[in-house]
C-alpha cells in the first residue's frame, strides 16, 4: 500500500520516528517547518491549564481532552480540532502507553493566508455572527495526506522551502471549506465581529499586567460594550475579566516554574496586587499553592 493510499498509518510511523529521538519524548517537538510541531506523550497526563493559539491540532494516536469553561472536548485518533483564537484552557492527555504513545501534529495558523484564500472557498459563510473558538471535526484523507506530505518535507530541507508555503497553503484552504470551519471562515473580514474580539484578545495579552477596562477595551475595537461581552463570551466561553485573570495566572506559573520567580514576583509580574489573593486563584487553578511550584529543568512546551 502506497504512502498516499494510507496517510494515517503512515503519518503515524514517521510522526513516531521523529518523537522518538532522546529529548523528545512528553515535549512539544519543534519541526524543520515553520509552525509545524510533533507531539509524543508515553503516559496519561494530569490535567495542565495552557493557552492555544490559532491552530490546527491533529491528534494521530491516543487520546487528549480539552476542558473549556463547562465543556469538554474529547480529542482522539482521526479528529480534527480547529482553533480559530488564542484561548486559556485546560488540557489532559487520556490515552497514551508506552507501546502506543499520543502522537499529535500541531500546525499555526496564519490569517493573512486565510484571508488570501477566502474568495476561492465558494459559498463559505463570512457573515457577522460568531462561532465559538474551538470546533472538532473528523480529518478526512485530504487533510491527513496534506499533513503527511508537509510533515515529510522535515527530512528535506531544500524541498522545503518551495514545497512548504504550498502545502501549508492547502491545508488552511481545506480548513476553511471543512464543515468545523465556520469559526476560521468568520475571523477572516477584516472588520467582522469575529476579528475584532481576536484584535481585543490581543491587546488583553499585550497589557496583561494592566487593570482592565471593559468598556474601553470594547471602543478600541469600534464595539458597544454589550455587543462586545456578548461576542467576547460567545467566542472564548468566558468573560473578558475571567479570561484576562486566566491568562495572567497560566503566565504566573510559566514564571514560577520557568524562572524561578517567588511568589511575590510572579504575583506583582501579572498584575496582582495581593498575594493572598493570587495564591488563593492560583490553588484554584492548579491545585497546589504557588509556593510549591518547582523549576522544571525540560523546556516549556508551547501550546496547544
Amino acid at each position: 500500500m502506497t504512502e498516499s493510499a494510507n496517510p494515517l498509518s503512515r503519518l503515524i510511523e514517521r510522526v513516531r520516528r521523529f518523537t522518538d529521538v532522546a529529548g523528545n519524548i512528553g515535549q512539544f517537538c519543534p519541526t524543520a517547518i515553520d509552525g509545524l510541531v510533533a507531539v509524543q506523550y508515553r503516559a496519561p497526563t494530569p490535567q495542565h491549564a495552557t493557552v492555544y493559539y490559532p491552530a490546527l491540532c491533529l491528534p494521530i494516536q491516543g487520546a487528549k481532552e480539552l476542558a473549556l469553561s463547562n465543556r469538554r472536548i474529547p480529542c482522539q485518533e482521526g479528529s480534527a480540532v480547529i482553533v480559530s483564537h488564542d484561548i486559556p484552557l485546560a488540557s489532559q492527555i487520556t490515552e497514551a502507553s508506552h507501546d502506543q504513545p499520543y502522537l499529535a501534529l500541531i500546525l499555526r495558523l496564519d490569517p493573512s493566508v486565510l484571508r488570501s484564500l477566502i474568495d476561492d472557498c465558494g459559498d463559505a459563510d463570512t457573515d457577522e455572527g460568531v462561532s465559538p473558538s474551538i470546533q472538532l471535526g473528523a480529518a478526512d484523507r485530504e487533510l491527513l495526506d496534506a499533513m503527511r506530505r508537509l510533515f515529510s518535507l522535515n527530512d528535506h530541507p531544500h524541498d522545503a522551502a518551495v514545497l512548504a508555503p504550498l502545502i501549508t497553503r492547502e491545508i488552511h484552504y481545506r480548513l476553511l471549506t471543512a464543515d468545523h470551519g465556520a469559526a476560521l471562515r468568520r475571523l477572516v473580514p477584516r472588520n467582522g465581529q469575529a476579528a475584532r474580539i481576536s484584535a481585543a484578545i490581543a491587546q488583553i495579552r499585550e497589557d496583561l499586567a494592566q487593570p482592565m477596562s471593559v468598556p474601553e477595551l470594547a471602543r478600541r475595537v469600534n464595539m458597544s460594550t454589550s455587543t462586545f461581552h456578548q461576542h467576547f463570551k460567545a467566542i472564548t466561553e468566558t468573560t473578558p475579566l475571567q479570561y484576562q485573570k486566566q491568562l495572567r495566572l497560566i503566565e504566573a506559573h510559566r514564571l514560577l516554574v520557568e524562572r524561578g520567580q517567588s511568589v511575590q514576583q510572579a504575583a506583582q509580574s501579572v498584575g496582582y496586587r495581593s498575594a493572598t489573593q493570587f495564591s488563593r486563584e492560583y490553588s484554584r487553578t492548579f491545585g497546589t499553592p504557588p509556593r510549591d511550584a518547582k523549576i522544571e529543568t525540560a523546556a516549556r512546551t508551547p501550546a496547544p
